[in-house]
C-alpha cells in the first residue's frame, strides 16, 4: 500500500520539534553572518503547516505538496519562503499522475531542488541550503536507482545532509547578507543549510520508525 498525505502531520510535528530544540544555536549562527531572523521566519511557516495538518489526508500528493509550498511562500516570506515554497510547488507539479514510490519521490525531489537552484540563481558551493539539498537529492536518486533497503537509504541521506552542512563552514558566501562579509563568513555554518539538515534528519528518523509512511 502506498503512503498517503495523511502521514504528513507526523513529519511536520517532527520538523517543528527539531527546529525548536535547535532554535538558539541556529539563531546564533544567523546572527554571526545573517539577519538573525531565519529561525523566527521558518517557524512561522512551520506553525502555519501545523494548523493545516488535518487537511492533508483529504488531498492527493500533488495537491498536498502544492499547498505546503503556497503556505511556506506566504507565511515564511523572504528568501527562505521563496526557496522552500518553490521546492514544494515544483514537487507538487512533478508528482501529478504518478505512482508515489521511492523512485518517483527521488525524481520529484530532484526536480524540486533544480527549481530552487533556478529560483535562487545559486548552486553547490555558495554557502546556502543548496549545499545540503543537492547532495541529498543526488544520494536519494542513486539509492533509489539501486533499490537499496530503506534503512540504508535513510542513513545515507542523513549522512549526506550532515556532510553538506559541514561543507559550508569554510565557504565564502555568494548570496544574501553573508556575501558582504567576505572572509569573515568563513568558519561559520550556513544557518539555512543547518535548518535544512535538521529537518531532513527529523524526517528520516520518523520514516525509519514508521515505514508505512515511507514511499517504497
Amino acid at each position: 500500500m502506498q503512503p498517503t498525505p495523511a502521514s504528513l502531520p507526523r513529519l511536520i510535528q517532527a520538523i517543528a520539534a527539531v527546529i525548536q530544540e535547535n532554535a538558539e544555536a541556529v539563531t546564533a549562527l544567523d546572527q554571526a553572518i545573517g539577519d538573525g531572523d531565519h529561525v523566527i521566519n521558518l517557524q512561522r511557516g512551520i506553525n502555519a503547516l501545523v494548523l493545516q495538518s488535518a487537511e492533508f489526508d483529504r488531498l492527493d500528493w500533488a495537491a498536498a505538496l502544492q499547498k505546503i509550498g503556497m503556505t511556506l511562500m506566504t507565511a515564511v516570506g523572504g528568501a527562505s519562503g521563496s526557496l522552500y515554497g518553490t521546492l514544494f510547488i515544483a514537487m507538487g507539479k512533478a508528482v501529478r499522475q504518478r505512482p508515489f514510490n521511492l523512485q518517483t519521490f527521488a525524481e520529484v525531489f530532484a526536480q524540486g531542488v533544480e527549481a530552487v537552484k533556478q529560483r535562487g540563481r545559486a548552486d553547490l558551493g555558495e554557502k546556502t541550503l543548496l549545499d545540503v539539498l543537492i547532495p541529498v537529492a543526488k544520494t536519494l536518486r542513486q539509492e533509489a536507482a539501486e533499490a537499496a533497503p530503506l534503512p540504508e537509504v535513510l542513513e545515507k541521506i542523513t549522512r549526506a545532509a550532515e556532510a553538506g552542512v559541514e561543507s559550508t563552514r569554510d565557504m565564502l558566501a555568494a548570496k544574501g547578507r553573508a556575501s558582504f562579509l567576505g572572509e569573515r563568513a568563513r568558519g561559520h555554518l550556513d544557518p539555512g543549510a543547518k535548518t535544512s539538515q535538521l529537518m531532513i534528519a527529523a524526517i528520516a528518523q520518523v520514516l525509519a520508525e514508521e515505514p508505512s509512511a515511507t514511499p517504497t
